[in-house]
């Protein structure tokens, strides 16, 4: 059946009557003739609830030991319904996380018993969940805690393994009482119906898995999630920063596979060279070109200063399933990589349960109805979108030319002459280009807009078309969109990423001795700014030519490449400007390059096309007042970009 039908038919076909019938089979409050239910309730035990594991045979045998790698999935689910001829839906986080590094806010591991059954479980959906009618599996990627098999940072065997166990959930694959040996187990007490969630790589999982088109694999959330692995280590032949998928996999890896695993581990060094190259590697691990296949809805979420899993990936992955019907959800942040479960608590829990509840148990609760995105516009102000991008956006071509100062422009709607000159600091980032935008320096070419005479909403995804002449044979390019007026933003520079972490807990769910359902509360993290980088986009521009490998540059030739630059959702108010900067080297935010160029921008041939709600017509309104050249001065904002080692996790 066509996408496009499918998510029509999901959402007409979801009445009265077929809540009704689901309550019946599903819900224990239920009695007949009731009028149909709108959400689940805490009616099961969770002291009591059946705590047991299994292990799933992906059919792999990816650590080469002659047997099929089995993963382990360790299971939480309520012990009513099955006694009552009942099966439940399947909540799933499959992660590399369980053991080596922790999930959420506080690093919450698995624990088990003497008998090896889970005991904690992290975050809190067993505790929220289960008490209402659903089963928690969280489920150790193949290579990775207590399963067989090697990690391959979101290849075939990532997925595959977690794949297999909602094929298992559904009848269709053999798991086992043990890792080795066993008895044959089946999953008796689920209806099959699967939703995954997780933050960064979790949520990545979350992707790939949807984008295989599994049966009984209802809807997907990914949080701050990975959509294509090359736009986590390169920007268009840029390197982001040092490493690659090799490193990510010996850092999560149990002892097992790190004494079995070295094949996997060299293919990944291989299969990814420094070169920024798009390789057979990244095909593999490129979900979005398989967004055809997706049969489960999506509810996204992403921070929009997420400056690990950037923004693109949201951006991309949105796009893609647009463009086959898909349903989905979406919420934005102002904060770095951070879960919703520490930016917007209640709500999100609120949202979630609501979520799962409409897509795993059927219930017509409304929220297949409401407006489609949240949006952060403030720390802790949301305001909503009906559709997103909201409809009527278009893209505005606007044209950078030069000022009354060298390196210090103008942005508008003509197209300019001349030329701009600047030259690669690896020393300096976007903060530092930002700073300075309104005098001249160096290292970066700025041009800016009049003051806006009225509100300008960015909703989308921006290009910018550069042609370049440097004088080396290697260069790398940054372009960078900024508000620049003031304002108060999480400070999602600081380690926190935007949030501060308080002492108080509070509760979500049933607890045990093992397993408390209380968790540190969290407030926003704050700055008065000056500026705020709104978007941005690197390449390598040897890579010019994109897709195609790169080349080494001649010195003296102009070359024309067109960056794609991170999707966000922002409104520049009436009083400030909008300001485009193109550089080098963003500092921690891409490596240099070999040589330290020097680059000549042709104005004339320079473009970004950038999407505004109401189009070209709605940037002329908002610029149409007098430009009058900005004041020189220093504009304060968040801190530099951190260096850190960037790992997909929490």
């Amino acid at each position: 059946m066509p996408k496009r039908t499918r998510s029509t038919i999901r959402r007409t076909l979801v009445t009265a009557a077929v809540a009704a019938l689901t309550a019946a089979f599903l819900t224990p409050v239920a009695a007949a003739g009731a009028a149909a239910p709108r959400e689940s309730r805490p009616v099961y035990s969770y002291a009591d609830a059946v705590r047991e594991s299994v292990w799933v045979d992906t059919g792999l045998d990816e650590d080469g030991d002659g047997r099929t790698d089995r993963v382990a999935a360790d299971i939480v689910r309520p012990a009513e319904p099955a006694r009552q001829g009942r099966k439940v839906p399947v909540i799933m986080d499959a992660s590399p996380y369980y053991s080596c590094c922790g999930r959420g806010n506080e690093s919450q591991r698995k624990t088990y018993d003497a008998q090896g059954h889970v005991v904690q479980m992290p975050l809190f959906y067993d505790n929220y969940f289960v008490p209402r009618g659903y089963a928690f599996v969280g489920v150790d990627l193949a290579g990775t805690n207590r399963s067989d098999g090697c990690v391959d940072v979101g290849g075939r065997s990532d997925i595959l393994s977690a794949k297999a166990v909602v094929d298992w959930l559904n009848g269709r694959a053999r798991a086992y009482t043990g890792r080795t040996g066993g008895t044959p187990v089946t999953a008796g007490w689920t209806n099959g119906r699967t939703g995954m969630i997780g933050k960064s790589w979790d949520g990545t999982i979350a992707n790939g898995v949807a984008a295989t088109g599994v049966k009984g694999l209802r809807t997907v959330v990914p949080i701050s999630a990975i959509s294509s692995w090359y736009d986590y280590y390169f920007a268009q032949g840029a390197p982001l920063y040092e490493g690659g998928p090799d490193e990510l996999a010996g850092y999560v890896q149990s002892d097992d596979a790190q004494a079995h695993c070295a094949a996997v581990l060299g293919k990944l060094a291989d299969g990814s060279p420094r070169s920024g190259d798009w390789t057979p590697l990244w095909t593999e691990r490129d979900y979005v070109k398989d967004a055809a296949k997706v049969r489960a809805s999506v509810f996204l979420v992403h921070g929009m200063q997420d400056l690990n899993v950037r923004t693109k990936h949201f951006g991309q992955w949105w796009d893609a399933l647009a463009r086959h019907g898909v349903e989905r959800k979406i919420w934005l942040s102002q904060t770095g990589h951070v879960d919703p479960f520490d930016y917007r608590r209640g709500a999100w829990v609120d949202t979630l349960h609501r979520w799962f509840d409409h897509e795993l148990l059927g219930y017509d609760n409304g929220i297949d109805r409401e407006p489609t995105a949240d949006i952060e516009r403030h720390p802790d102000q949301w305001v909503t979108s009906a559709a997103w991008p909201p409809r009527g956006t278009r893209a505005a071509v606007l044209h950078p030319a030069a000022g009354s100062q060298a390196g210090v422009g103008t942005l508008g709607r003509h197209r300019g002459t001349g030329t701009e000159r600047f030259t690669d600091d690896p020393a300096l980032s976007e903060a530092d280009w930002a700073a300075h935008l309104t005098t001249a320096t160096p290292e970066k070419a700025g041009f800016l807009t009049a003051p806006l005479t009225r509100d300008l909403r960015l909703s989308g995804s921006s290009t910018v078309t550069v042609t370049a002449t440097p004088t080396t044979g290697s260069a790398h390019l940054s372009a960078v969109l900024v508000d620049v007026g003031p304002d108060t933003i999480r400070d999602y520079a600081d380690p926190a990423e935007g949030i501060t972490t308080r002492t108080e807990r509070s509760c979500w769910g049933a607890s045990t001795a093992g397993d408390s359902a209380c968790f540190r509360q969290t407030a926003a993290k704050t700055a008065a700014v000056e500026h705020t980088v709104i978007s941005r986009g690197w390449a390598d521009l040897g890579h010019y030519a994109w897709p195609a490998p790169g080349v080494p540059l001649t010195p003296g030739r102009a070359y024309t490449i067109t960056l794609d630059l991170a999707a966000t959702d922002h409104v520049v108010p009436a009083g400030h400007r909008l300001a485009l900067i193109i550089a080098g080297t963003d500092k921690d935010l891409i490596d240099p390059p070999s040589s330290r160029p020097t680059l000549t921008v042709d104005l004339s041939r320079t473009t970004a096309r950038v999407p505004v709600v109401g189009g070209a017509a709605a940037f002329a309104r908002a610029t149409s007042g007098s430009a009058g050249a900005p004041a020189p001065r220093v504009l304060d904002g968040v801190g530099a970009p951190r260096t850190v080692r960037h790992v997909p996790t929490g």
